[in-house]
């Protein structure tokens, strides 16, 4: 018997397996709009969402109408994203076991659409809502609208905004640490549960 019936997932940094994708899309931004490079380690440190709580750190009077044009173009130019190894399956299992996904994520349509079809998840989503900005309304959207027990239900993500928002909605949170923050980030935020590999998961959901 599953421990949680329902499960809301975050998509990039936590199914789609992007962060180096996501430095690509970053540095080019900020090339064209005027800021320095950044690497690896200082995008873990410094990521953050909504996302343009992040953009802001480095362009304070960056846009979010910029931001989207920016980010556009720019997506276009890096590498396509891939599943996270493994996650594919245990993503099939757990729809097996009958519990019900969705997913709620700031991606855009265009990108993260074609993605569930390349990585070979088509039907395993009751749901999926994309460019969010602020998960605030998307989470509460998202448990009315499926009919989600929120006592059974667990917000899956990487980064401070999963957790928090998934606290404020009165669900479980897992943080998984191979995303977009580091795990001691993550572990200060005091989620439910710090997911560190696909094991782990599994041994939270099953």
């Amino acid at each position: 018997m599953p421990k949680f019936k329902y499960i809301i997932f975050d998509w990039t940094g936590v199914i789609n397996d992007s962060v180096d994708n996501y430095l690509c899309v970053v540095n080019k931004m900020f090339k064209e709009l005027g800021a320095k490079e950044i690497f690896i380690e200082e995008l873990k440190e410094n990521y953050e969402q909504p996302y343009m709580r992040f953009y802001n750190k480095y362009l304070p009077n960056l846009t979010i109408e910029e931001e989207q044009v920016a980010y556009r173009k720019a997506i276009s130019e890096c590498p396509k994203g891939k599943p996270y190894p493994g996650v594919v399956n245990i993503l099939k299992e757990f729809k097996k076991a009958g519990i019900k996904m969705a997913v709620l994520s700031s991606d855009l349509p265009e990108t993260l659409q074609p993605e569930i079809k390349s990585f070979g998840l088509e039907g395993i989503f009751i749901d999926v809502i994309t460019d969010v900005h602020d998960k605030s309304e998307g989470i509460y959207e998202l448990i009315e609208r499926n009919n989600f027990k929120k006592e059974e239900t667990i917000f899956i993500g990487d980064s401070n905004h999963e957790i928090e928002e998934g606290k404020s909605a009165g669900v479980k949170t897992g943080a998984v640490t191979w995303g977009f923050s580091t795990a001691k980030r993550l572990k200060d935020l005091n989620p439910d549960f710090l997911i560190r590999d696909l094991d782990n998961l599994k041994s939270v959901i099953l």
